[in-house]
């Protein structure tokens, strides 16, 4: 497909911190190396625009009027979609701002949406935008989301079966082999074992209020990786705790400095809550340091990243006992450890590769240009 054009529509690409943000960097420049002709319309946080080659990738940032509801506000964001005119246009969904400029302004010959999670939490916003999901998914050629379990899951996607798609998310494993050891012995020396990481932004569906608590019941020392909005009550939480002076909040770290933490922890917990957990990248990240996880039974994307008894455990949601015995088990078994670690690893080398996940991307805009045919079934476990 080289030559052809692509737009991605999203709020946010890096350096902003997050896992879609990283997961539309990947996708972009490996679009790019492909020979594709690869544009990102996304907003600037700064307040002003800006038009600029990063990696091979035009990023254009439209300058943000504000923010309502979690969702940046930008009226240069509309003028660039009415001018531009991609062969694809691909939209990282929920973004409302993007949702709508697509719907009214949108002028792509094809339109794909990644569905990467339910509107769960915002119920009035929800209900108000919910008809404008509607009229998008029906309009868009395809609908890619990132695991069999989470399309089976919403409501939204069940009656549009027929144009989705089941492409998993991706990393660069190879980029998880470079660890800096002296950033991994720093941090054994400072935290001695056992320890248990969290990597995430401080968001309600994260979970790791259930975490700090279950930690109570975990001789272990906690380290959270990662900042947002809920960082000073989380904070106020884990003094309060018995285990407080075991739970150390750590902020953001580079990516590049990630998998010395990954390599330093025992074991990775991902607690999350609410199904607005769609995937959890971390989880394949950690995996591909031959780290396992715990993770919850959402029915989302976290159950087939992380595999109950064969890549690491999975427990209920909002269960504190059940996540405190399942990292209890893990932590008194050096052995087993070491088994669901490698298997984990190998499961990443062979099905969550950049290079796989770019390639079905790919044939799924074959489909929605019309130039393959609907792909029948759904990637190998």
């Amino acid at each position: 497909m080289r030559g052809l054009s692509v737009l991605h529509v999203y709020k946010d690409y890096p350096p902003v911190i997050g896992g879609i943000e990283n997961h539309l960097r990947l996708l972009a420049e490996h679009q790019v190396r492909l020979g594709l002709d690869v544009t990102v319309l996304v907003t600037a946080r700064d307040g002003h625009s800006s038009d600029r080659l990063e990696s091979g990738v035009r990023v254009i940032r439209a300058a943000r009027l504000g923010e309502l509801l979690s969702t940046p506000l930008s009226l240069e964001l509309f003028r660039h979609m009415r001018r531009l005119r991609p062969d694809i246009t691909h939209l990282q969904f929920p973004y409302p701002l993007g949702d709508l400029a697509q719907l009214w302004l949108g002028r792509s010959r094809a339109t794909v949406v990644t569905y990467q999670s339910d509107i769960v939490r915002q119920r009035i916003s929800g209900w108000i935008y919910r008809p404008f999901v509607r009229c998008l998914l029906e309009r868009a050629d395809r609908i890619i989301t990132t695991s069999p379990q989470y399309a089976r899951g919403s409501s939204l996607l069940g009656p549009l079966a027929d144009k989705c798609a089941v492409v998993p998310l991706g990393i660069e494993p190879l980029d998880w082999r470079e660890v800096d050891l002296r950033r991994r012995a720093d941090l054994e020396q400072r935290f001695p074992g056992p320890r248990v990481l969290f990597v995430g932004r401080l968001r309600y569906y994260k979970g790791l209020d259930y975490l700090i608590r279950a930690m109570e019941q975990v001789e272990a020392h906690l380290l959270v990786v990662g900042d947002g909005s809920l960082r000073t009550s989380l904070e106020r939480q884990a003094r309060a705790s018995s285990a407080g002076a075991r739970i150390h909040f750590l902020g953001d770290v580079p990516q590049a400095e990630l998998s010395a933490y990954y390599t330093a922890a025992d074991v990775l917990a991902l607690p999350s809550s609410h199904r607005s957990e769609a995937f959890g990248l971390v989880l394949l990240e950690a995996q591909a340091c031959g780290t396992p996880a715990i993770s919850t039974e959402l029915s989302t994307g976290t159950s087939y990243a992380n595999r109950h008894g064969e890549t690491g455990w999975v427990v209920p949601p909002r269960d504190t006992q059940a996540l405190a015995e399942a990292l209890r088990a893990c932590l008194c078994d050096p052995e087993r450890r070491r088994v669901l670690g490698a298997r984990a690893r190998e499961r990443v080398l062979r099905e969550f590769g950049a290079e796989l996940m770019v390639e079905r991307v790919l044939d799924v805009y074959a489909q929605a240009l019309g130039q393959a045919p609907a792909a029948v079934g759904e990637p190998a476990a």
